[in-house]
């Protein structure tokens, strides 16, 4: 584990926890979507908002 002091944790968390309601926020919006168009541009934003997380995520590690 990195050598993190506990406000960089703290913020890390807070950081995952935005990119996570995001990325579901992302999802339901995509699947509510008539336009294909729209739909798309919803999907592209929730896997870049996971890619988000992930990239977050492995600071942890």
């Amino acid at each position: 584990m990195s050598n993190l002091s506990e406000k960089e944790l703290s913020s890390l968390n807070e950081l995952l926890s935005e990119e996570e309601l995001l990325v579901k926020k992302f999802q339901m919006l995509a699947s509510h979507a008539n336009d294909p168009t729209v739909r798309s541009e919803m999907e592209e934003l929730s896997r870049r908002h996971q890619s988000h997380f992930n990239k977050l995520y492995n600071h942890l590690g």
